[in-house]
């Protein structure tokens, strides 16, 4: 291949082997550099007039093998045959093809006519071209050929006018977005979105809270200590809208199609503005989600070290991480898990990983650190040795809270329960899978719980008795607020829109006394049909007033009592001399059979459970 000559990587197989086939010579320096200029002039030129995300685009199209085919490779060779001729036409096409698709993504009409007015004007021009230089060979064509030409160059305008209705969302000139390795941006990345405001249920503006008042106090505390909202970097910064049957619907204007370190400094800008914008003061985040992973470890450690400088300096003295986690799940290598892998390497690999995930979240002032064991189980038991992946895991953690001491970081450690998937079956299936797994290990004084609802969904319960079990059992730390599809059997981490579901997750944070150092993190994202940049605003916007209006709905039903009274008077027969034998633990099976005898047959009251739900639903 040409050293200078990108053109055949771009192309199909079969006609790459005939382009090489056939072009077996290069042309000289000076003529490659002055047909170079003449197409990199135009494309500079297009960049030069758009604006908006066109500009994005065409910035990425400038960068991309596709833009550099087009601008040097068109005219570089002569031919003298017509089937050379077509070859030629149709590599000329197919390239043009290529820069349809990769420029007029997500653009403004304007932009879409600008375009075509490059692509009539390059058509016209190098088919000009064409035709002075083979006009014999061209009136030779059949007409077939001809026909051929005239469908390719009709699919090259309609891949274009396709384009034209995807929404606008660039928000800065390229000029300002500073450079690759950088990842400065000095527009904004949200532009056209307000600071978000509280304007009460009577507003009909989708940017406004409705429910969310900060600074009202609700049972003797703001509503933003109650809450303590978090924004999940990897769902909202990292999310795709691809799943396993459909590739990426979302291409988020400040990104370039890569993981480069630049790139991921440019992301969390975007993620500061979004929490400024928002008025959300902590952050969520899986190490691999906010640095690219390296060649060797000390690498992946050195780029996390870069991006977590610049999140120190974005953040202030005013924003924190909710938590911080290690991403022990993504990686080939933790395809059998990382603290239960039967590889002692993987074993040890994890443990430098989750070492150096505490150490940033330490630095950046993290509250809590997060172990989501999501390869942390088996898939079948005939090659499981169950009991030893259990005691492995636990000498993880045993490590995990040495070292936490070691550094001084005073943050809590979570454990977030899951049944399964991506595993068959993780170890801490629920709330009180996970609770006995601490208690058996001696663990329950150094771990809570991180409770998510749709976890609790897929584990076969309710999200308010996952958060009852934990809260009795002294270990609710943190809510990972999201919720499941009654209809589906897997993980969609929709936000939470039910009002109902929402006030029966705020009387458990009630009873619990808050969560604090923990609060809600928006494990939650976009469905993959939401596409637009103000969406991502809008369900935070709505997650943020559901949970709020629970809190008001709970504090609404603490306040008039008539639930809690309900359920004293069910328990009323305990609150008796023998009751408090038996709830002290001195009442033997002698004495309550001399009782039963005594008493004769008991009389049940009603369980009242449609009163219970009369009064619940009075208070929505």
């Amino acid at each position: 291949m040409y050293a200078h000559d990108p053109l055949s990587s771009s192309l199909p197989l079969s006609f790459r082997v005939l382009y090489e086939t056939v072009l077996g010579f290069r042309f000289a320096e000076n003529e490659m550099e002055q047909l170079s200029s003449r197409y990199y002039s135009s494309a500079l030129e297009l960049h030069c007039k758009c604006n908006g995300e066109s500009a994005c685009l065409s910035q990425q199209l400038i960068n991309s093998h596709h833009s550099y085919i087009t601008t040097q490779s068109i005219h570089l060779f002569l031919s003298y045959t017509n089937t050379l001729l077509l070859l030629h036409i149709y590599i000329y096409t197919y390239n043009l093809i290529q820069i349809s698709i990769s420029l007029l993504k997500s653009t403004h009409t304007i932009q879409v006519y600008q375009f075509l007015f490059f692509l009539v004007f390059t058509l016209n021009s190098n088919f000009g071209f064409l035709r002075l230089v083979y006009l014999s060979e061209m009136m030779n064509m059949k007409a077939g050929k001809l026909l051929l030409l005239l469908f390719i160059c009709f699919t090259v305008i309609s891949k274009t006018v396709i384009c034209e209705h995807h929404p606008p969302t660039c928000p800065a000139n390229l000029d300002d977005c500073g450079s690759d390795d950088s990842g400065e941006w000095d527009g904004e990345f949200f532009p056209g979105i307000p600071k978000i405001k509280y304007e009460g249920p009577t507003s009909k503006n989708p940017l406004a809270y409705k429910w969310y008042n900060a600074k009202e106090e609700i049972l003797g505390k703001s509503m933003k200590d109650w809450m303590r909202f978090s924004v999940a970097f990897w769902h909202t910064f990292r999310g795709t809208g691809g799943d396993p049957f459909g590739a990426a619907t979302k291409m988020w204007p400040w990104e370039d199609g890569t993981n480069s370190l630049g790139m991921a400094k440019r992301r969390m800008r975007a993620n500061f503005e979004f929490l400024e914008k928002l008025g959300v003061d902590r952050w969520c985040f899986h190490d691999r989600d906010i640095a690219p992973d390296g060649l060797t470890l000390e690498e992946t450690n050195a780029n996390l070290d870069e991006v977590v400088a610049l999140a120190k300096e974005l953040q202030g003295t005013k924003i924190r991480p909710l938590w911080g986690t290690a991403q022990l799940f993504m990686h080939p290598r933790y395809m059998h898990g990382g603290a239960t892998s039967p590889e002692i390497g993987v074993y040890a690999y994890a443990a430098a990983q989750v070492k150096k995930a505490i150490e940033v979240t330490h630095y950046l002032g993290g509250e809590n650190y997060v172990f989501w064991g999501g390869r942390e189980g088996y898939q079948t038991l005939l090659n499981t040795d169950m009991e030893r992946e259990l005691d492995h895991m636990a000498r993880f953690f045993e490590a995990a809270v040495a070292y936490k001491k070691k550094i001084g970081f005073k943050g809590t450690l979570l454990i977030e329960p899951k049944p399964q998937e991506p595993t068959k079956h993780q170890y801490d299936w629920d709330a009180a899978t996970a609770a006995n797994f601490l208690r058996k290990y001696g663990l329950t004084g150094e771990f809570k719980l991180n409770i998510e609802c749709n976890h609790a969904t897929l584990s076969g319960h309710s999200c308010h008795h996952e958060l009852e079990t934990a809260r009795i059992n002294g270990l609710l730390g943190n809510i990972d607020a999201n919720t499941g599809d009654p209809q589906v059997g897997w993980d969609t981490d929709q936000f939470l829109m039910d009002v109902n579901e929402a006030t029966l997750v705020m009387l458990s944070v009630i009873r619990n006394g808050g969560l604090s150092p923990g609060g809600f993190n928006f494990d939650a994202k976009l469905r993959r049909e939401s596409t637009d940049v103000e969406d991502l605003f809008i369900a935070h916007i709505a997650g943020m007033d559901t949970l709020a209006r629970g809190l008001r709905n709970a504090a609404k039903l603490i306040q008039d009592g008539s639930l809690d009274e309900l359920v004293r008077k069910r328990y009323q027969s305990f609150d008796s001399e023998l009751g408090a034998q038996i709830e002290a633990g001195k009442a033997d099976f002698e004495l309550l059979e001399k009782k039963a005898m005594e008493w004769g047959e008991p009389l049940v009251p009603s369980g009242k459970q449609e009163l219970a739900e009369m009064i619940f639903q009075s208070a929505m």
